[in-house]
């Protein structure tokens, strides 16, 4: 049982790290899983995997409250009508993922996890970055408020990439909305946003497809490794928003490179 909770308490670190910056947390979670092996049933560790990123959501929704918050007394009608809009912007920019998710969930898990595709995925979105950062561009949206809901949709629909394993979920919208014009801030904090629904819904399918039949060790790896993440992730958002305001996202492609073809040579060696 201990064996477990320290394994958990690993996977809680890494996801609460790689939820945030571009890197996949799913390609993570499973490269790390690949050495620890959660002691429990497939369909259990498949749970953890999706339940686990709860944690994350709490500290977006800690660091970010008074901003997310559209009932604060604190704030005008004016700053009240934005964060509706705010609201919205975050839901229309759900559709694409929430519909391709639902409809192909079970699909892609059983075509595309496996540490192949994730290795070219974190290749290709890591020679996307530098790609992307080499271009001279100027942002033409550089706040929440001036992202219009056209913009939010398309950034929604670079979303739905997340699914497959490796190209990471921040990656994706950070990617898409850089490439659409907003600035690097506005980027990573309309992903963190959007990640608050997406991710709430996947954990609740899992849970409804899994059952609320927990024993007491599965209860406890579970607990453990949201409560890692929710506090990892308090750092780790902090970090990511203070470096971008100062830095490009290169270091990320760069490191999903060599990450990338780490991967490959391990699982060519290895089978």
């Amino acid at each position: 049982m201990l064996l477990e909770l320290l394994k958990s308490l690993v996977l809680g670190i890494v996801q609460g790290i790689t939820e945030w910056l571009p890197v996949s947390s799913t390609g993570h979670m499973l490269l790390v899983d690949e050495f620890l092996h959660l002691n429990f049933s497939k369909d259990f560790t498949d749970m953890f995997f999706v339940v686990i990123q709860f944690g994350s959501i709490l500290a977006v929704i800690v660091l970010y409250f008074d901003k997310l918050n559209p009932f604060s007394a604190k704030k005008s009608k004016a700053e009240k009508r934005d964060t509706w809009a705010l609201w919205k912007k975050v839901i229309v920019g759900c559709i694409p993922a929430g519909v391709i998710g639902i409809l192909f969930d079970d699909l892609i898990h059983d075509l595309l996890y496996g540490p192949v595709v994730i290795a070219i995925a974190l290749i290709v979105y890591g020679v996307l970055f530098i790609v992307l950062e080499s271009t001279h561009h100027t942002p033409t949206t550089s706040s929440l408020e001036e992202l219009s809901f056209r913009k939010a949709l398309l950034i929604g629909a670079f979303q739905t990439l997340s699914l497959v394993p490796g190209t990471s979920r921040s990656g994706s919208t950070i990617l898409g909305a850089v490439f659409l014009g907003c600035s690097r801030p506005v980027a990573a904090e309309f992903s963190f946003f959007l990640a608050v629904p997406v991710m709430l819904g996947a954990s609740g399918l899992k849970i409804l497809k899994y059952g609320l039949h927990y024993t007491a060790a599965q209860l406890g790896v579970l607990i453990v490794g949201m409560v890692t993440a929710f506090v990892v992730s308090l750092f780790v958002i902090r970090f990511l928003m203070n470096y971008i305001r100062k830095h490009d996202f290169k270091v990320f492609g760069w490191y999903r490179i060599v990450l990338g073809v780490v991967v490959l040579v391990y699982f060519a060696l290895v089978i």
